[in-house]
């Protein structure tokens, strides 16, 4: 039985519509397809969606743990415990003491440059030629000054000298017999003026052992070197003051009592109370520096006036020291001492105190011989200096001309092609060897050589 068909709209005739609406069937199952592809795309591309929006929440999770865990890192560090604090704290206590030493070995570094040692040198120049007319101006004019200037200027060099010769482990050498009786001249003048006993041992020993010395220990009037001149100070000055004392200085008897009783000096007497002086300062040597310190002075940490002139093969005093026996040697170097400041007090004795003329000539002797020793300083030293640089200087020249198959003047200053010898040519070949050698030609621009005052050049 067939579906009776719809009944047409009241009013609306069939054909007219009929077509129409069948193409509105067909086209909309057309879009209802459509629909179903697209909804199937949304589910699909929906759960790809997801898990990429999950993969993203986790991922700013995982970031997020980072974070916090840095900033937790950061926390702590800017909030040490106990033994964090006390860590940073010898860390920068370490940095601290790191710049403290890099900054002192600066400083040193300055003060051994070129320039900070040249100006030192300049300075001491200076005072050193002063000193030297400023005393003889006050020989001349005001002799009653000269045993103040003396101590005036052993305030300052002696214990200048005590710190450089501690800091190059030369200080045994202040144990000497020279600053025993440099003290002991002191003590005289401004202790116990009147002490007729102490101004006989000061005047033999400061015209004897003390004003030998300049010769024996070769000291040299080098103005420059404040080493050297405090040397001839120690040497030089005592003499001279006690000259004065004995026979230039107005009313020496009302400040010095001590020379009223002593009209002239009993040869025997002098020389017993020198030598007991002498004595107990050769005992005090003996046991405090040879016996005490024995083991620093025969490891070479130390050197003594002993040891120096043993090792001292081209002195008479160390050839004399080698033919003894090392088990005899220091006490033939102590007794050898003995008879030397006994002879060398022996014109102070009989001559010198009751001459003024002598006595002048004596300490003008003296004074010439440290004059020469500087002059030869100044000659020698600074000549040998410049002629191993100049020799240095031939020896490059020779293997540049050797390398370069020839020679190169122009480095030297010449530019002229008169002066440039070519295979072929007829001027004369430059040779290194036609350099000229003066041992003066620029002194300034060289260092002395630095040894214990010869390493204690005195």
């Amino acid at each position: 039985m067939s579906t009776p068909s719809r009944p047409p709209s009241p009013g609306v005739s069939p054909g007219i519509f009929s077509a129409p609406f069948e193409r509105f069937i067909r086209d909309e199952s057309e879009w209802a397809g459509a629909f179903t592809l697209l909804d199937t795309m949304e589910t699909y591309f929906d759960a790809r969606l997801d898990l990429i929006q999950r993969a993203l929440t986790k991922h700013s999770d995982r970031l997020k743990l980072k974070a916090e865990g840095a900033l937790n890192d950061f926390i702590k560090m800017k909030s040490p415990s106990g033994d964090d604090l006390a860590e940073n704290f010898d860390r920068e206590v370490q940095k601290f003491r790191l710049k403290v030493q890099s900054r002192l070995a600066s400083l040193t570094a300055t003060w051994q440059s070129s320039k900070v040692v040249r100006t030192r040198e300049k300075i001491s120049f200076f005072f050193g030629v002063m000193s030297l007319l400023f005393s003889a101006l006050m020989f001349g004019i005001a002799p009653q000054w000269m045993h103040i200037a003396y101590t005036i200027q052993a305030l300052y060099l002696l214990p200048l000298r005590a710190y450089t010769y501690k800091k190059r482990a030369w200080h045994y050498f202040l144990f000497d017999l020279c600053y025993y009786s440099t003290i002991l001249n002191f003590i005289y003048i401004w202790l116990l003026p009147s002490n007729t006993y102490l101004f006989a041992a000061c005047y033999c020993l400061s015209h004897g052992s003390l004003a030998s010395a300049v010769i024996t220990w070769r000291n040299s009037l080098v103005f420059h070197d404040s080493d050297k001149v405090t040397s001839l100070f120690v040497h030089i000055y005592a003499p001279l003051t006690f000259t004065v004392i004995r026979h230039f200085y107005p009313g020496s008897h009302e400040r010095f009592p001590a020379l009223a009783e002593l009209p002239h000096l009993p040869p025997v007497w002098a020389l017993t109370l020198s030598g007991i002086i002498y004595m107990i300062w050769q005992m005090l040597y003996w046991k405090f520096v040879l016996i005490n310190r024995r083991s620093k002075i025969a490891s070479g940490q130390r050197t003594t006036s002993f040891s120096f002139l043993l090792n001292d093969k081209r002195g008479a005093i160390g050839r004399s020291l080698s033919s003894v026996p090392p088990q005899y040697r220091e006490a033939a170097f102590m007794f050898g001492q003995l008879v030397y400041s006994i002879l060398t007090e022996l014109p102070a004795i009989y001559i010198l105190y009751d001459s003024p003329f002598w006595s002048g000539v004596f300490l003008l002797a003296i004074f010439s011989v440290s004059v020469w020793n500087g002059g030869g300083f100044y000659i020698e030293v600074f000549g040998r200096k410049f002629e191993r640089e100049l020799e240095s200087l031939r020896k490059e020249l020779a293997e540049a001309t050797a390398r370069s198959g020839r020679s190169s003047p122009t480095s030297l200053g010449f530019t002229s092609d008169d002066d440039i010898s070519s295979p072929g040519s007829t001027s004369p070949t430059f040779s290194p060897k036609s350099l000229p050698i003066s041992p003066m030609s620029s002194p300034s621009n060289l260092t002395p050589l630095v040894t214990p005052e010869a390493k204690k050049d005195q």
